[in-house]
């Protein structure tokens, strides 16, 4: 899955750490999510398109097959 969370980070003026305290994960759990090693959780990706207040279809992408 292609996702757009260091753009969108990077536009708030947020750092990966602000952002895991922010989500309540941890700074690992981040790092993984923007290079796509990790998929997030339902109610994780609520949080992040509540955080950055957009949909979570602007954050997560599926890979083109």
């Amino acid at each position: 899955m292609k996702n757009s969370l260091p753009d969108h980070r990077k536009e708030r003026g947020l750092s990966q750490q602000a952002l895991a305290d922010a989500l309540g994960v941890s700074r690992q759990t981040v790092i993984s999510l923007e290079k796509g090693r990790y998929d997030p959780s339902l109610p994780l990706a609520f949080k992040l398109s509540a955080l950055f207040g957009c949909q979570i279809e602007d954050l997560f992408q599926p890979d083109a097959e």
